[in-house]
């Protein structure tokens, strides 16, 4: 966590902090981490000493590098929750993220000593939940003033991702079986997002948008920057939401077959421009190679596959199975390496 912290500091400042100080919180009452640690977080992701006091118990400080301290009284002013006191010894003014370490340092404190069982900031989870009832959903729509009648897209973003400019917007931090997402909803009519990399979803009705949270997670593992930045789901249909049900660890029949034919360095070029053209000389054009070195890869690949992958069903074969495979080898959602300027 302590890596994960100072990697996350050292990514484009133009990337919302406060969602990632929700992250890291989440991920440590997650992971049932000490006070200690969490009070190693806040002092890290502040830069000072960070403290704790209950009503029983000696108070607690920890450094920003992690070192229990000697215990001291709170300080006037500290952040109290239910009977428990957080601060942050800063010398100067208080930062613009200040009090939004304190408030999930809090939270955690108070979950962890089972005095808060629920997240009351979270706005988006049960909304987005394939789990819940659409009941549930229709109710989360309704808090969120959302309208059931009309249609929004959900976009999804990793915590690092950068903005050229951030408007206010709904948006939320949440699970995944990625990791948290940062989560966005738009109406339905938006199709672009100043920010990179980012997944855009399909348009559907509010008590539906967990199906667009679906499409995005999927558009946004399409994403391949700097070239591809930004994937909306409506470019391929259907085909991302079959692509959301797929199991990770046991992907599309075809996508094994297609391991071989990916090896080739030419391989993601080929295969993109075959799919987007109707004809082995436009894809040529597109890969911009010669018509016959394009007709030679072509022959490599039939080779390879147990179909013909321009021959009626198979080209549907063949799209999947490599939509499938670019899920599969995604690394957009790998946190990128810091900044060492």
């Amino acid at each position: 966590m302590q890596e994960l912290l100072a990697r996350l500091k050292t990514l484009d400042p133009n990337a919302s902090l406060a969602l990632r100080v929700i992250a890291c919180f989440d991920e440590l009452v997650r992971g049932g981490v000490n006070t200690q640690a969490l009070l190693g977080a806040a002092a890290s992701l502040s830069g000072c000493v960070a403290g704790y006091a209950r009503e029983s118990g000696r108070p607690m400080r920890v450094s920003p590098a992690g070192e229990t301290l000697e215990p001291a009284p709170p300080p006037t002013g500290a952040h109290e929750v239910d009977g428990l006191q957080v601060w942050l010894e800063r010398e100067g003014p208080e930062q613009v993220n200040d009090a939004m370490i304190l408030e999930r340092l809090a939270l955690a404190l108070a979950i962890r000593s089972g005095r808060a069982t629920t997240d009351p900031l979270r706005r988006l989870g049960a909304l987005l939940d394939p789990e819940g009832t659409g009941e549930q959903r229709r109710a989360a729509a309704a808090k969120l003033g959302l309208g059931p009648r009309s249609r929004y897209r959900v976009a999804s973003l990793p915590l690092f991702a950068t903005w050229a400019q951030h408007p206010a917007m709904l948006e939320d931090v949440v699970p995944t079986r990625f990791g948290p997402m940062h989560v966005v909803v738009l109406p339905a009519e938006t199709t672009a997002l100043e920010a990179r990399p980012c997944g855009i979803g399909a348009a559907m009705r509010a008590e539906d948008l967990h199906r667009s949270f679906a499409t995005a997670m999927v558009s946004l593992r399409l994403c391949a920057p700097p070239e591809v930045p930004v994937v909306v789901a409506d470019d391929y249909g259907g085909l991302v939401e079959l692509l959301a049900q797929c199991s990770l660890e046991q992907p599309l029949l075809d996508v094994e077959e297609l391991e071989d034919v990916m090896r080739h360095p030419w391989a993601t070029v080929t295969l993109d421009a075959l799919l987007r053209s109707s004809s082995v000389r436009e894809a040529g054009r597109l890969a911009n190679v010669h018509h016959s070195t394009m007709q030679t890869r072509l022959e490599s690949i039939r080779d390879a596959l147990p179909f013909d992958p321009l021959d009626g069903i198979g080209r549907t074969r063949i799209g999947l199975a490599f939509l499938a495979w670019r899920l599969r080898h995604s690394s957009v959602l790998d946190l990128p390496p810091p900044d060492r300027r």
